[in-house]
């Protein structure tokens, strides 16, 4: 009795009458539909921003459901974004046109969608009895580093489309893969989470807003730096997981099910983090020669 050898997904979606193999026109829709639902996740996001403002100046300056659906949705982009790409490369339907709409939707999704948000909530409520030059420059800085985030933004997406098998300064491991530089749906992932950890409350305390700020331009600046930040491309779909990868994914799905603010925000400031740890780590390193080897008979100092 013979036996039909299993066919992978790739193989599956691959045209018979195609000479060279190439997988069925359908197949191309599967990522695209992923990035379309990125893209519409960043349109709903910017108008429930605006929905938002209106419904915070007309006194309501409590928790505010439209910016807290905003924060939810950006969300949903980042996991939108992060399945489009696998799953083209998977299919093995990867296009230049994919990539380039890909990008198209991240500028919106990420760059525009979270940018509003952040001023709606960070600014514009800033409390009238500030003193008017204190109020008149944080709101200066806020359209000034909010610009600069979409443009920080912009230009990583740009620098990752254009370069090919970009190396960082700290290689790292090389069974890992690294982006150079802090990815734009994990700089929009984070401005979601804290606006969704504080209940979407708007700021209204200048020293708040101040820190707001700070904390935006240090976003701005590690998007365009050279700074390692894990991949995670290097983790399969499709390949079988150990019993104790599941349990931890298991474990990790409960706890965003159950208390999605704290952990989102324990996850996003964790991986945003990363790369400052890191490259404190080498700056230490090259400064003490921590980690160094040492040649046999030669003492380390």
């Amino acid at each position: 009795m013979s036996m039909t050898p299993r066919l992978n997904l790739r193989e599956r979606l691959i045209d018979p009458n195609s000479p060279d193999r190439r997988p069925r026109r359908a197949a191309y829709a599967l990522p695209t539909l992923f990035t379309a639902g990125n893209l519409f996740m960043g349109f709903v996001a910017i108008i429930k921003a605006v929905e938002g403002a209106l419904w915070a100046q007309a006194g309501n300056l409590g928790s505010n459901p439209h910016w807290e659906l905003a924060a939810k949705v950006i969300g949903v982009s980042v996991f939108f974004d992060g399945l489009d790409g696998r799953i083209a490369r998977l299919t093995n339907t990867t296009s230049e046109f994919g990539r380039e709409l890909d990008s198209l939707a991240d500028v919106i999704s990420f760059g525009i969608a979270p940018a509003v948000l952040a001023f709606v909530f960070g600014f514009q409520f800033l409390d009238p009895a500030t003193p008017a030059e204190t109020r008149k420059s944080l709101l200066q800085a806020g359209y000034f580093i909010l610009f600069m985030f979409v443009c920080c933004g912009s230009m990583r997406l740009a620098r990752f489309n254009v370069t090919t098998n970009p190396v960082p300064r700290n290689p790292g491991r090389p069974d890992r893969k690294y982006f150079v530089g802090l990815p734009i749906p994990a700089a929009a992932g984070i401005v979601a989470a804290v606006i969704y950890a504080l209940d979407s409350v708007p700021l209204t305390w200048w020293p708040f807003v101040a820190a707001w700020t700070a904390f935006l331009a240090l976003l701005s600046f590690l998007m365009v730096s050279t700074w390692r930040y894990r991949s995670f491309k290097d983790f399969n779909l499709v390949s079988p997981r150990s019993p104790r990868s599941v349990l931890v994914l298991a474990m990790i799905f409960y706890l965003i099910w159950n208390f999605s603010k704290p952990v989102l925000l324990v996850l996003s400031v964790t991986y945003v983090g990363s790369g400052m740890v890191v490259r404190a780590g080498g700056i230490l390193r090259r400064t003490f020669g921590w980690g160094r080897r040492t040649e046999p008979g030669q003492a380390a100092g």
